[in-house]
């Protein structure tokens, strides 16, 4: 396919302005390119131009980012996968406490994720803003590294299982806060960029490259998992041991040299242009729909919606049109044009009429959010791996044939867990589903997010039975022993596994359909709302251990998770847990049987041409 069309859109675009010189210099650039491969979804070279097939994006770029997304994680995690651990061990907190702040901690990071996604979005653009905040984000484990070196491993040797630190002054504390803070600013701006930018280098409009693009996100994922099992074990190993420094200078390493790698693919990526603020956007529709509030809206009225067919209007909106659809009714009144709303020289004032791309663009974001919300307490579930699942194997019997197993490592039965699944999903499952229902896609996005849900309700279930097994084995009235429980760390295996399942199915289906289903100006703020739930769902969890400890403590009793888990509950915390997440499913069935899909509009000019530029190369 050559790149005529795309001289075609320039050349309309800029005529008005640049005259028949500025078409001719225009044409002249771009017919060099004539008979070179060109992407069809918009895509351009770090210097604006069409992007090239053969020389940008595909696996190259792919698997740098790839690469790059493994090591970002592996740093990451290197930090948070026994941050509850360096709370209570180096900081001195307690148990629910450490908790809390790890739950605080890691929602700060991905809240950070929708300022990340904004800028995007609206001004610097996916390249820019990834590697501004992988700065910030390197930054941010120097000075970690640097504040633990000098001032918290204090007496030196501290910080294991046996030896806890001595206290630290207002000013030491502040400055652990503000490195990890600082990380969570970092890796959070930078997190759903990656993954929408390593999804901008296929083009989603070749069937070849589409069908990349769609393994994408379950190799991003992949490797997001294995740069973290890294740190779970070897990582993890040294700083159960109370080598924290260690550590976190192997972290800050890990994310100088993703950054590095980030920019060697520079001259290879593809990129989108910012669409401007979304915000204002909606806004617009929003006052141009309540200033037409007493429009009688009548249910054929299509015909009488505003849309612009100018290739420069057309993008501020996105580059594809999308269809009109009848839910949200009342927004429709924004795209009606009446005799007001073009100015003397025949401009459409925005905040006057809208067109129809703008509504529709507006109304994903409305049908995005029952979904969306229906995918937090699912990551309240998830979120019990990084606290609760630690404190639980910290109390169990850790030695296996002389071999200290850092209960912070269980977790790489998750990675190990997660790869396999997605192998079983992408070559077993899916292609099995597709052979019965006689439908290539099989299983949908919303279908497999719902089969993620019964898994981690499997999974707490699983994880309260191992706890009810525990205290029937705890040693009581042995303070002194190593371990509260005489039952093996192992017996945590199935929970492990079971939650590594169910990541499979609502991670991976988040990631697709969030980036699928956000118009083309928002991609970046459908990888958010993935992350952003699992920012609310370490809120929410923080919560939810507040107010069960507010109301299990007793004069008597501790509570459900206290210091000392052999005097509380944990397994009744598990099992409240998988009852409410089965309320969760309930209402999200009926949200994902509510949910239209986004459709755009294939326009027969540009498919013509095509077909005819295609016919003309095969000569």
């Amino acid at each position: 396919m050559a790149c005529l069309n795309i001289c075609k859109e320039v050349g309309e675009a800029y005529s008005g302005s640049l005259g028949i010189a500025g078409n001719f210099l225009i044409l002249g650039k771009l017919v060099k390119k004539e008979q070179e491969v060109c992407t069809r979804d918009g895509s351009v070279d770090r210097h604006g131009d069409p992007a090239i097939r053969g020389r940008t994006g595909t696996w190259f770029a792919g698997i740098l980012i790839l690469v790059n997304q493994g090591l970002a994680t592996l740093a990451f995690f290197g930090v948070g996968v026994n941050l509850v651990l360096f709370l209570t061990r180096v900081l001195g907190q307690d148990n629910a406490d450490a908790a809390n702040n790890v739950s605080k901690w890691t929602g700060t990071v991905y809240i950070f994720s929708l300022l990340g996604a904004f800028l995007s979005d609206s001004y610097w653009g996916r390249y820019k803003t990834c590697a501004i905040f992988q700065a910030i984000f390197v930054t941010g484990l120097v000075l970690l590294s640097l504040s633990s070196y000098l001032f918290l491993l204090k007496p030196r040797g501290c910080g294991d299982e046996h030896s806890p630190c001595g206290s630290h002054s207002t000013y030491e504390n502040v400055f652990f806060y503000f490195s990890i803070y600082l990380v969570a600013l970092g890796n959070g701006g930078y997190q759903p960029n990656i993954a929408t930018f390593g999804a901008d280098q296929f083009d989603e409009e070749d069937p070849k490259e589409g069908h990349s693009k769609i393994a994408f996100f379950s190799y991003f994922y992949l490797a997001l998992n294995l740069g973290s099992l890294f740190s779970n074990t070897i990582l993890g190993y040294f700083e159960d041991r109370g080598m924290w420094a260690l550590g976190f200078w192997a972290s800050a390493g890990s994310a100088f040299l993703a950054l590095v790698l980030f920019l060697i693919g520079t001259p290879r990526y593809r990129h989108f242009t910012p669409k401007g603020n979304p915000l204002s956007r909606c806004c617009q529709v929003m006052v141009a729909a309540a200033r037409k509030w007493k429009v009688q809206r009548m249910p054929n009225q299509d015909d009488d919606q505003f849309e612009s067919d100018v290739p420069k209007e057309r993008s501020k909106n996105g580059d594809r049109k999308i269809l009109h659809t009848r839910g949200f009714r009342f927004l429709d009144r924004a795209a009606i044009i009446t005799s007001k709303d073009y100015t003397e020289n025949r401009i459409h004032d925005p905040w006057r009429v809208c067109t129809v791309t703008q509504v529709e663009e507006f109304k994903c974001i409305l049908r995005l959010l029952p979904i969306w919300l229906c995918t937090i307490l699912y990551s309240v579930v998830f979120t019990q791996m990084a606290s609760l699942f630690v404190e639980q194997g910290a109390d169990m019997e850790t030695t296996i044939s002389k071999f200290h197993i850092p209960p912070a490592s269980m977790s790489s039965f998750d990675i190990l867990s997660v790869a396999a699944f997605i192998f079983i999903y992408r070559r077993v499952l899916d292609p099995l589903v597709a052979r019965i229902r006689k439908d290539p896609k099989g299983l949908t996005e919303l279908q497999r997010m719902g089969i993620g849900l019964v898994i981690a309700i499997i999974a707490m279930v699983s994880a309260g039975i191992v706890e009810l097994f525990r205290l029937k084995y705890a040693r009581k009235d042995c303070p002194s022993c190593e371990s509260a429980s005489s039952l093996s760390i192992l017996w945590q295996i199935p929970q492990y596994v079971l939650i590594g399942a169910s990541e499979v199915f609502m991670y991976v289906g988040q990631l697709e359909f969030f980036n699928g289903q956000a118009p083309d100006g928002l991609k970046s703020f459908g990888s958010a709302l993935c992350m952003t739930s699992i920012s609310l769902g370490n809120y929410v969890s923080s919560l939810l251990v507040t107010v069960v400890m507010k109301i299990s403590t007793r004069d008597e009793m501790p509570g459900w998770i206290p210091g000392n888990l052999n005097k509380g509950h944990l397994d009744r915390f598990y099992f409240l847990l998988a009852v409410l997440t089965t309320a969760d499913l309930v209402v999200y069935i009926i949200c994902a049987r509510w949910y239209k899909y986004i459709m755009f509009e294939r326009q027969q000019e540009e498919d013509s041409i095509l077909s005819n530029e295609e016919a003309d190369l095969r000569v």
